[in-house]
């Protein structure tokens, strides 16, 4: 079998249980009889135990191997969703979220898995475009599959993700070779989530890339946990309905990383100039959808479906492209760490905002992503302007070369 598509695979039953839990999940809490803040928590709650996991598993993985941490990850995937699935009460909710939280790394794994198997960096960067098309594919799939399945059992869509992670897990044990040659054994681990984040942000090349990238993911993270809420709130939607709203997002973000994104953006645009507009655009997005009509809402769904997938896949290629080839593994789970420390922020601000007035969340994340434009902005710019620099130097110092041999 095929071992890129055991790692799509993988990064599809994840995005699947993404996909399905957001239009379910504040309906599935509400019947426990949990408040609209408690479905925030939920989305902090696993962020804030993926934060400490990821960066770990991602250094493991540069140590022992993908192939031992991404069966481990799996595996606690599957268990999370089945206690998920079985809760009889809030409690047992939390502690589903934990475990899945726990060993966390599934995806940033499976982005080194398919960096290692890149022969070039254009195929890299193809390789994080694919998952990127499996994020569409799984936000199309997902809620659909959840919208369905919770007009049966609202605890369903929770065992039918559970059981594609075991079969998963399965495959991966039997068809998943080893792909890591840079393998360390004797590389100390670091155990404190903090250490390698503080370490990146005292490197000039990747400072102003992680702090947009933290941005980026708190406008993201703030707005994914309240939209279920604001649609149901604001609009009277049901599951089905939020579902099917999410799916066309979905379909709209495919459409995005399978065809244009190779062929016309990463054709035609440098990278540093799609992370800019790319943040821009995302800012205007959150504002558009905060605005209290329907068909505004919509236009902004579109917009944010073609900025957000595209910068997830130009933001982490520009990290890979700046880092050292033997760390790839630690560098994507930094940003993933990056990503779950966003997404404990993110909702709990969004909950105690949308408590206040429903789409407060929306104009907040989009000053967020303004403020990731001008990080974005102003560091491209000094580099630029150092290149320049070094330029005319260089150039001064052959002038005065052929002076002296005249």
């Amino acid at each position: 079998m095929n071992k890129k598509f055991i790692i799509l695979l993988t990064v599809l039953i994840d995005v699947l249980g993404i996909g399905i839990i957001i239009p379910v999940l504040p309906f599935y809490v509400e019947s426990f009889g949990a408040s609209a803040f408690v479905v925030t928590l939920l989305f902090a709650v696993f962020s804030f135990f993926s934060f400490f996991s990821a960066p770990l598993l991602g250094a493991w993985s540069d140590k022992i191997g993908r192939r031992p941490v991404l069966i481990m990850s799996i595996a606690s995937t599957a268990l999370g969703w089945f206690v998920f699935a079985m809760a009889t009460n809030i409690y047992w909710l939390f502690i589903g979220r934990i475990v899945d939280g726990l060993a966390a790394g599934n995806f940033p794994i499976a982005q080194s898995y398919l960096v290692d198997i890149a022969k070039n960096e254009k195929e890299r960067t193809t390789n994080l475009g694919y998952i990127g098309a499996i994020f569409g594919i799984g936000l199309i799939i997902g809620p659909v599959i959840g919208g369905l399945l919770s007009q049966i059992s609202l605890g369903l869509p929770f065992y039918f993700v559970g059981g594609l992670a075991t079969i998963n897990m399965l495959l991966a044990l039997k068809y998943l070779p080893e792909t890591n040659k840079n393998r360390n054994l004797e590389k100390k681990i670091e155990f404190n989530p903090l250490t390698p984040i503080i370490k990146s942000l005292k490197n000039n090349k990747l400072r102003a890339s992680f702090i947009a990238w933290f941005l980026f993911g708190l406008a993201l993270a703030g707005q994914q946990s309240v939209l279920s809420l604001y649609l149901s709130q604001k609009f009277t939607f049901n599951s089905l309905m939020i579902s099917l709203f999410m799916a066309g997002m979905g379909l709209v973000l495919i459409l995005n990383q399978a065809f244009l994104l190779k062929k016309v953006w990463l054709k035609y645009f440098s990278d540093n100039k799609l992370a800019i507009s790319g943040t821009l655009v995302l800012s205007l997005s959150f504002l558009l959808m905060g605005v209290s009509w329907l068909w505004v809402l919509i236009i902004g769904s579109l917009l944010l479906s073609f900025s957000h997938s595209m910068l997830r896949v130009v933001m982490t290629s520009q990290v890979i492209k700046k880092g050292e080839s033997n760390e790839q593994g630690m560098i994507l789970g930094v940003m993933s760490s990056i990503m779950s420390l966003s997404m404990i922020i993110g909702p709990i601000l969004a909950g105690i905002l949308f408590s206040i007035k429903l789409n407060l969340p929306f104009f907040a994340s989009a000053a967020l992503a303004f403020l990731a434009f001008l990080i974005l902005f102003l560091d491209i710019n000094h580099k630029r302007n150092l290149e320049i620099k070094v330029d005319d130097e260089e150039l001064e110092i052959a002038e005065q070369k052929i002076e002296f041999i005249s």
